[in-house]
């Protein structure tokens, strides 16, 4: 006989909290305490000079980054957020171009074409690998379309080749948001470095970090020069360098610190061995959970690395005969601490609903004619209102002991679904 669920009053499976996911050791504490010794925390000056594009240890990062990703140029900045603001600009995006992207993701992907008056165009997702449909993809260019900006969701990659030749037909750019995949790969190549330029986070909460932070990539020496501009006051520079196409050169601050950057650098030393880790427990627990009713794990494209930012699963209430919710409870009783759903569909955010972004008038909104309305990205509202069921494998370190746990405690649930489907008010939709 299955044991009594924690949720019913029996013992929880895990009865402690699991503990923190940290990477930052003494290595990191010994490479900022040389900086410290420098008084030199940040190496920049917006001017047009040697130290416009960084200190010693922004460049010996951008260097070692470039070496570890194969590109030729890696552009550091001080988030994530920050590159794709940065992206948009040196693409050359202004007032009434469109850019293509996906409904889940974190807001600053969806926000980031509005800083210069683009203007997002929604696109579904894939039900099994919750990244952009490439075929809906297709069907959304028109001639106003500047750029499409992937993501490549919880560590998998989107279609990431077939997204570049497409941009490459119609003229447009390939953006890929890889906050969550660092070392993930489709056909052999690395994430991040098959659009025109790859955005990385380096947040606290990812697989390695400085805790605020972020890389720009590209293979494209123009490209690459205007991040750089963009990034530190590049209107103080635009006379100096003789640049003709001054274009959204108004520059912001987005440098890194000299402090960041040196914990960056121990970092990625230390990356393979860190997302192998992410990796190896969410196969683990993928293995463990397969054939439960209901549930079906992260889904894995062929000739694809997923390196599992987060584990998510497909729940199906109409097999299990219980509703996602109640299962969570459940689970969380056991001691696991799930996700339902990710995130709202982007469009449902205020600035979209009420058509309202840059100043009283609704620019850039007031250049389109486009609505944002419930049901737009159909599977994105069913992942996030009963399908998508999340376990956060980056912000837990885990032992091979406590992922068993983890996976016991699915069982466990699992083998009890007549007595949740007896709670009063459970129904199958």
């Amino acid at each position: 006989m299955p044991s009594k669920l924690a949720l019913f009053g029996g013992t929880p499976v895990i009865d402690r909290q699991l503990k923190p996911y940290r990477t930052i050791g003494d290595e990191e504490r010994a490479a900022v305490d040389q900086v410290m010794k420098t008084g030199e925390l940040s190496g920049f000056v917006g001017a047009w000079c040697d130290a416009f594009n960084g200190g010693p240890q922004v460049r010996a990062f951008e260097a070692a980054w470039q070496e570890k990703f194969g590109v030729r140029h890696a552009v550091s900045v001080n988030s994530n957020t920050s590159g794709l603001f940065a992206a948009m600009g040196a693409i050359g995006l202004g007032p009434g171009d469109e850019v293509i992207v996906p409904p889940y993701s974190m807001s600053a992907t969806v926000m980031a074409p509005l800083v210069y008056g683009g203007i997002p165009v929604f696109v579904d997702i894939e039900p099994d690998t919750f990244c952009l449909d490439i075929d809906l993809v297709r069907q959304a260019i028109t001639s106003r379309t500047r750029a499409i900006l992937v993501v490549n969701l919880f560590g998998h990659p989107a279609e990431l080749h077939a997204l570049r030749e497409l941009a490459d037909e119609r003229g447009i750019a390939l953006i890929e948001d890889n906050a969550q995949a660092p070392l993930a790969t489709e056909n052999g190549k690395l994430t991040g470095t098959i659009g025109h330029i790859g955005i990385f986070s380096l947040n606290y909460h990812k697989h390695f970090h400085t805790g605020e932070g972020g890389v720009c990539t590209t293979d494209d020496d123009d490209l690459a020069q205007r991040l750089r501009l963009i990034r530190n006051h590049g209107e103080n520079v635009v006379e100096p360098l003789a640049i003709e196409d001054a274009t959204n050169l108004i520059g912001f601050n987005y440098r890194l610190t000299e402090l960041s950057a040196a914990v960056g650098i121990e970092q990625l030393k230390k990356a393979d061995s860190l997302v192998s880790g992410r990796e190896a427990v969410s196969l683990r627990l993928s293995d463990g959970v397969r054939g439960l009713p209901g549930l079906t794990p992260p889904s894995i494209r062929d000739r694809c690395r997923h390196v599992f930012y987060h584990w998510g699963a497909r729940y199906d209430e109409s097999v299990s005969g219980v509703s996602r919710e109640t299962v969570a409870r459940a689970l969380e009783a056991e001691g696991v601490p799930v996700w339902q759903g990710y995130v709202a569909p982007l469009y449902m955010l205020p600035a979209f609903q009420r058509r309202l972004a840059i100043g009283r008038d609704g620019f850039p909104f007031n250049l389109t004619n486009r609505r944002y309305d419930r049901v737009l990205c159909p599977i994105a509202e069913r992942c996030y209102e009963r399908e998508l069921l999340e376990f956060a494998v980056c912000v837990f370190d885990m032992s091979d002991a406590e992922t068993n746990a983890v996976i016991d405690a699915f069982h466990k649930v699992f083998e009890n679904l007549s007595d949740l489907s007896n709670l009063a008010g459970e129904k199958a939709s």
